[in-house]
Order: structure tokens, then C-alpha cells, then sequence
């Protein structure tokens, strides 16, 4: 994947990774580091990407959020997952207010789409009620959204 050689500079690593997807600041200093770069290096390198517009924690987390929607994952889930992945709080609170306003996310009817994909009933049994709450549950889904869903199928 990457030259063994020993001239290669960080830059270089950091653009033949952002060529194929977003990365986090965090990730790509992750990555980076367990290429053996220098801390100090590493920093320099994040900064001027981020100056010249080719590493973005906003695009990442903006793109995260569509992708995580797209997969029928929740709210909670997403947030935890780019906490994960480095992302402050901040930068957070704006992709998903932005991927929400842009394309008029409702997170109810979100939870409905995914329950209905993987079951054809609110469940019989408060077992099988209970397995289908789980679901939504790890998917992300808060309370009131997985007491949506169940009483829509």
C-alpha cells in the first residue's frame, strides 16, 4: 500500500489516505504515528492540510453523519462514534444540525424505517418486544424514537 521507503514524508502518507476517504485530524495522526513519524511532524503536516483544505474535521464529521443516516443508525450512536473517531464536541453539534437542516432528518421516522427493514411486527411475545427495542437500542435510537416505531408497525 504505502512505500517502505524511508523518504517518504507524512504529507505524502496523509494525501494517499484522504485520496480515498475523509479522515478525522485525530485518525490521520493515529495513522500516522504508526508509521514511526515524529510528533512534531506529524502536527506540522495536520496543520497545513488543514490550512490548504485537503483534511477537514467538519467535511469528516458532515460525511460521517450522511453515511451513519444512510445505514439507519441514530443520533446517539452517530455521536459516539465520532467522539471515537476525535471529534469535538463543537464541530459534532454542527455536522449533524447541518446533515439535519439539509436534509430534513426526522430521526422518528428514521427508527421506523430501520425497524421495519429488519421486522414485520412489533413482536408477539414481550421477549420478542424486547429483542426489537435492543435493535433500535444499539443502533442509537432513544427511547421515545423506539416507542415510535414499535407502535407504527
Amino acid at each position: 500500500m504505502f512505500s517502505s521507503n524511508a523518504d517518504v514524508s507524512p504529507r505524502v502518507v496523509a494525501i494517499q489516505l484522504l485520496a480515498r476517504r475523509e479522515y478525522s485530524r485525530a485518525e490521520l495522526a493515529r495513522k500516522l504515528k504508526q508509521k514511526s513519524f515524529d510528533g512534531d511532524e506529524i502536527d506540522a503536516c495536520l496543520d497545513a492540510l488543514a490550512e490548504q483544505a485537503l483534511q477537514s474535521d467538519a467535511r469528516f464529521a458532515e460525511s460521517f453523519v450522511r453515511s451513519r443516516i444512510a445505514r439507519g443508525q441514530g443520533v446517539i450512536r452517530i455521536k459516539g462514534e465520532l467522539r471515537q473517531r476525535g471529534v469535538d464536541q463543537e464541530t459534532l453539534s454542527e455536522a449533524l444540525a447541518a446533515v439535519e437542516e439539509r436534509e430534513a432528518i426526522d430521526w422518528f421516522e428514521l427508527a421506523k424505517e430501520t425497524l421495519a427493514r429488519r421486522y414485520d411486527s412489533p413482536g408477539e411475545t414481550p421477549k420478542e418486544r424486547a429483542k426489537r427495542e435492543r435493535f433500535l437500542a444499539t443502533r442509537g435510537f432513544d427511547f421515545e424514537q423506539i416507542r415510535y416505531a414499535l407502535s407504527c408497525l
